[in-house]
């Protein structure tokens, strides 16, 4: 259930970047400088970010990270 939830939201982000509607004006202007276009993909930038720290956090493969500390046990490196 949760992979199928970060695949949804992947597929969402990606749809969401598609951003079609606003290419051909820079008004309204947010704050009265920035061009919503701007502040789209402002926003759009931080809801990636939160999207990948999601995928951290419920998709990373743990196994991995696991045989790397293993590994690290097994022959430290000089410090």
């Amino acid at each position: 259930m949760k992979k199928l939830f970060l695949f949804i939201l992947i597929a969402l982000v990606y749809l969401a970047h598609q951003d079609l509607w606003n290419w051909k004006k820079a008004d309204p202007l947010l704050f009265g400088f920035l061009p919503i276009g701007l502040t789209y993909h402002a926003g759009y930038a931080v809801l990636c970010a939160l999207m990948m720290a999601a995928l951290v956090k419920w998709a990373w493969p743990r196994h991995l990270e696991a045989e790397e500390d293993s590994a690290a046990d097994k022959n430290p490196g000089p410090d």
